[in-house]
């Protein structure tokens, strides 16, 4: 189970800190990602990171931007966003494949995903 939070309204170059919570799972064993959905648009990938942190992959619009992180003795998956621009507006999914190694920007790779947060930059 997954437990997304840290959502908010920002203005555009601010920052937010998004976290997602694990349960259920021996956490490390999991490969993370971050997606989010605009409305009217498709989930797109945003970052992944494999279960020690050894392999992350950025988008190319975060790059740069946003970083992710994870704390395994904490279940917790972090999402660091920095000059948030109004394209960054949407709801943020944390997802969880059950592969440890390596990481993927495909949604269909990811098994488990939790509830979402919004995010909203206002310009």
């Amino acid at each position: 189970q997954l437990q997304a939070c840290g959502g908010g309204l920002v203005q555009t170059g601010g920052s937010l800190r998004l976290s997602c919570a694990g349960s259920g799972r021996t956490f490390s064993s999991l490969g993370m990602g971050w997606f989010h959905q605009a409305p009217g648009k498709e989930r797109e990938f945003v970052a992944a990171i494999s279960g020690y942190g050894y392999t992350i992959n950025y988008a190319d619009s975060v790059k740069g931007r946003f970083t992710i992180s994870r704390e395994n003795a904490k279940n917790t998956l972090y999402l660091q966003m920095n000059s948030l621009k109004p394209e960054d507006t949407a709801v943020y999914y944390c997802a969880a494949r059950s592969a440890y190694y390596g990481s993927s920007y495909l949604p269909r790779d990811y098994h488990y995903w939790g509830q979402g947060t919004q995010v909203t930059v206002s310009s």
